[in-house]
């Protein structure tokens, strides 16, 4: 099991050293002048010049990067030029908001998707499978943005239950903060929701068609604790694939989402960066983003061994 790890924090590392060259080097060849745009049309030569030594684009390529990556090693990630705030802070803010968001949303899509999987499985070729894997195509189809309209309209518009956005903040109390999330979650949960009861019916079948399976249903098994015990534990794989995409997805893709909903998330921290062309800014949420997928995918691999303990010796 060291091995194994040892072997998938490895790839990892490498993982984030190209991801930081490929994030660096995109940002560096963006078009227009970062100080100049952040000053404005009209502001001076002088002024420009000034902000370029500060935001340090005066020095060689080279040693941008190596001072960048420096920088992350120790945990400074710069300061923002915008908010004239160091960006681990506006990531820590901002984090409080994007990572309940993401758990939240992760919880709703398998608590929906698995059982939803597991019962269009189970009904193979009905009119009840056909009617679900029906719904869940809807569901892939639609945009998290249509239903994030969609709920404003009926929980806020209509019924009053949900705040229309905004986020009050976790110092008023844990529920008045899950209470705003709960809507943007329900967003982002249907479209993964849909896609991973896909996965998970796909994955049943296919177990389902096993030996083992049938020897467990000719002892007399009731057919629950086969699709519980036996079918759902070995089909978890592919199924624990798509978690971990999807956990990755719903930390890093939220921007849509956020700016309906006006959270202040890491989304719209991104998207109000790259407006303003604080690059720095931008530069560190992408990288600690990167490491979160990197990390989610390693915790994804350790489930695999743990599921299927064969993987370990195949590392």
């Amino acid at each position: 099991m060291i091995a194994f790890l040892a072997k998938r924090l490895s790839v990892g590392l490498v993982t984030l050293l190209v991801a930081s060259v490929v994030v660096f080097a995109v940002l560096e060849v963006l078009p227009g002048d970062p100080a100049q745009l952040m000053l404005g049309m009209n502001a001076t030569d002088e002024a420009v010049a000034a902000l370029r030594e500060q935001m340090g684009l005066d020095q060689p390529l080279l040693v941008r990067y190596v001072s960048w990556i420096g920088g992350l090693l120790v945990g400074d990630f710069g300061r923002s030029f915008t908010y004239s705030s160091p960006v681990l802070d506006l990531i820590a803010e901002r984090a409080v908001v994007s990572l309940p968001l993401a758990l939240i949303a992760l919880a709703l899509s398998t608590v929906i998707a698995i059982p939803v999987g597991l019962f269009a499985a189970a009904r193979r070729g009905k009119a009840a499978d056909t009617l679900t894997m029906g719904a869940a195509q809807v569901g892939v189809a639609v945009p998290n943005f249509w239903f994030a309209l969609i709920l404003i309209y009926v929980f806020a518009v209509w019924l009053r239950l949900l705040p229309s956005g905004g986020f009050p903040g976790w110092g008023g109390g844990v529920w008045p903060g899950v209470k705003s999330l709960l809507m943007p979650a329900v967003a982002l949960a249907l479209p993964q929701a849909a896609i991973l009861s896909r996965v998970t019916r796909s994955a049943l079948l296919e177990v389902l068609g096993e030996d083992y399976i049938r020897t467990a249903r000719a002892k007399g098994m009731p057919r629950r604790h086969v699709l519980w015990r036996h079918a759902l534990r070995n089909a978890m794989i592919p199924v624990l694939t798509i978690l971990g995409l999807q956990f990755a997805f719903l930390l890093a893709g939220t921007i849509i989402i956020e700016n309906v909903f006006y959270l202040p998330g890491l989304g719209r921290l991104v998207f109000q960066a790259i407006t303003q062309r604080d690059l720095i800014v931008v530069e560190g949420v992408v990288m600690l983003l990167v490491a979160s997928v990197i990390l989610v995918n390693i915790v994804v691999d350790i489930c695999y061994a743990l599921v299927d303990p064969r993987l370990r010796s195949n590392a």
